[in-house]
């Protein structure tokens, strides 16, 4: 689970990935991965899941359902490539609004970017900001995603309780992320995949292993479905469910602000 602890100079320290670093560090290092690799951002995950994320980010928008309609405004966090963002408005029969907001200026100048050839810019707006500190009024969407990003978060409890404020009454929470392995088997498979293959494809794609050993260290670290859920039930929401995919490599959880 991502915390915080005292460190042996008395300051605090979080986890990023299997080594503990001061919490102010974190988010630096944590930019400097996705800096690293925006420009094959997609490519990655495809080597991190075999290519199912693009099965379970469509199991994501399909979850959600937004409705067709002008007035429908989704928060999309650390989107900054903007994949969820553009499903959820072609979903919405290019109704709704995504607000895509990234703390990588590199991930969302990618996003920019791929909004513009697929001619949807009118429908998104990109945000760099920090998802700690949402620069956006209360009761501001009517719904708030994040896929594969909330374990990069130095402070998991504080971007979820950001994430309540800013909903609206009845808005909806939904969060994809990697996660534990409950299948007996699939989990040792899945070690030696994570820990032996992913780094040496990352190399051989971006010339460099140590984001994605970054990647796979922070999966482990993160908190299991059952403990994350109760994380967003303590940050306020209500009726939260959570689904497994493949065997709880990932998983998508939702929440609601009643």
């Amino acid at each position: 689970m991502t915390e915080s602890r005292t460190s042996a100079d008395g300051g605090m320290s979080t986890s990023y990935g299997f080594r503990d670093v001061s919490e102010g560090e974190k988010q630096g290092l944590v930019n400097e991965v996705f800096h690293k690799v925006a420009k094959r951002y997609d490519i990655m995950n495809d080597v991190m899941s075999a290519g199912l994320h693009r099965v379970w980010k469509d199991g994501m928008v399909a979850a959600l359902n937004p409705r067709k309609d002008a007035s429908y405004r989704v928060l999309d966090v650390a989107g900054g490539t903007g994949d969820i963002a553009f499903r959820i408005v072609e979903a919405s029969n290019r109704l709704a609004h995504a607000t895509v907001l990234d703390i990588n200026g590199s991930m969302l100048g990618v996003g920019a970017e791929r909004a513009a050839k697929k001619k949807l810019s009118d429908n998104l707006t990109f945000v760099e900001a920090n998802a700690e500190d949402l620069p956006f009024e209360a009761n501001s969407f009517d719904a708030y995603t994040i896929a594969f990003g909330i374990r990069n978060v130095p402070h998991i409890d504080v971007a979820l309780k950001e994430a309540y404020r800013v909903l609206k009454r009845g808005g909806r929470l939904l969060v994809l992320e990697f996660s534990e392995v409950e299948m007996p088997l699939l989990d040792k498979v899945y070690d030696q995949w994570s820990f032996k293959a992913i780094p040496q494809f990352g190399r051989m794609i971006t010339g460099e292993a140590e984001p994605y050993q970054y990647l796979v260290e922070s999966i482990r670290k993160f908190p299991n479905q059952q403990d994350f859920a109760a994380m967003i039930r303590e940050a306020g929401f209500s009726r939260v469910t959570f689904t497994n995919y493949a065997g709880g490599i990932a998983a998508l959880h939702s929440g609601w602000k009643l």
